[in-house]
């Protein structure tokens, strides 16, 4: 396979808030279509936590589409952000 079509099946996820903001992630595209919601399991004081994410916007960077996500806090696990409260 090729460079070039290892891309066209691949997109990059961007969580911009919630627990997981500044984390880049590469998906793969489904039927040719990204999801419009994610969910991410992350360990959390040692216990595994759902994370629910919803598709902000979409933009070309490069010729390779970038999804940027925005946290649901109510469809999510409780989690304590760090560095708050101290």
């Amino acid at each position: 396979m090729t460079g070039k079509s290892t891309e066209a099946v691949v997109y990059t996820a961007e969580f911009i808030d919630g627990p997981l903001a500044g984390q880049v992630d590469s998906r793969v595209l489904l039927h040719g279509k990204h999801e419009p919601r994610v969910s991410m399991m992350a360990a959390v004081e040692g216990v595994e936590t759902l994370f629910w994410y919803d598709e902000e916007d979409t933009r070309d960077v490069q010729g390779r589409l970038h999804v940027r996500y925005r946290f649901d806090a109510g469809e999510s696990d409780p989690y304590l952000p760090t560095g708050e409260g101290e």
